[in-house]
């Protein structure tokens, strides 16, 4: 532990880790994923501050916007590939609060640096993504100590306006999840049409009709039946689907 401290020390403090990344800019990100009926985003947890936060990180100065998200993302869930979209900027002078990060330093045992760059107003873009909650491997950055997934409907409390950028993202995600069919980077390889719905359900946070939402999705065309499930009686068996392509 000491080691990484030393180490996270020796980055902050470090000329070409400010001349690097563009001033005044970051990046935070929604990662969704859907697991056991229940929509999970993952959050970083500060030891000895009882602070949690959204994933994320600065854009290089040469450096598309895109590709910074995506190597945010990657770092966070080793996961290459995934669904990535942009969704918001948040910059209202109000998000300007440098003392949580302060806390987190201290916690850290990191010391206090003064008049240092990250204690600056930034403006965030907000990206969402869309994960297979089985495949990723959480791992947390330099100066976090967990990278762990957590209940939408019971996340603890967040610092600055990362709250306030989970509800966007859920909005857009409710708005977009037809039109861009993102249940495609939630759902596993396989799936019954009730998993299917359970995941609209869990999303859209309301009961659909059963007959009406299969008519829909059958109408859309975009999932290919492939076996049924054998689990009971072969009467009561469920059909299994997969998508027949991706759209993203």
């Amino acid at each position: 532990m000491k080691q990484k401290q030393v180490a996270g020390k020796q980055a902050l403090e470090a000329d070409d880790f400010e001349k690097m990344f563009m001033p005044g800019l970051a990046i935070d990100t929604v990662i969704f994923g859907f697991h056991e009926n229940q929509l999970k985003i993952l959050l970083l947890e500060y030891e000895n501050t009882n602070l949690f936060a959204l994933p994320g990180g600065f854009i290089k100065k040469d450096e598309n916007l895109a590709d910074a998200a995506r190597r945010t993302l990657s770092d966070r869930t080793s996961l290459e590939n995934i669904y990535l979209e942009q969704f918001y900027i948040f910059g209202d002078i109000a998000r300007h609060d440098p003392k949580p990060l302060r806390t987190i330093m201290q916690g850290k045992g990191l010391g206090e640096l003064k008049d240092h760059w990250l204690f600056e107003r930034f403006l965030t873009v907000g990206f969402y993504a869309l994960i297979d909650y089985t495949k990723a491997v959480p791992i947390p950055d330099l100066l976090s100590d967990r990278c762990e997934w957590h209940e939408l409907e019971n996340l603890p409390r967040l610092i600055l306006d990362h709250k306030q950028i989970v509800d966007k993202a859920l909005e857009t995600l409710r708005t977009n999840l037809d039109e861009k069919l993102i249940a495609f980077n939630l759902m596993p390889e396989h799936f019954t049409m009730a998993d299917l719905q359970s995941l609209y359900e869990t999303v859209l946070g309301e009961k659909l009709l059963r007959t009406s939402f299969q008519r829909k999705m059958l109408n859309m065309e975009i999932l290919e039946r492939i076996e049924k499930k054998y689990t009971g009686g072969a009467h009561k068996a469920p059909y299994l689907y997969k998508f027949a392509k991706k759209q993203q």
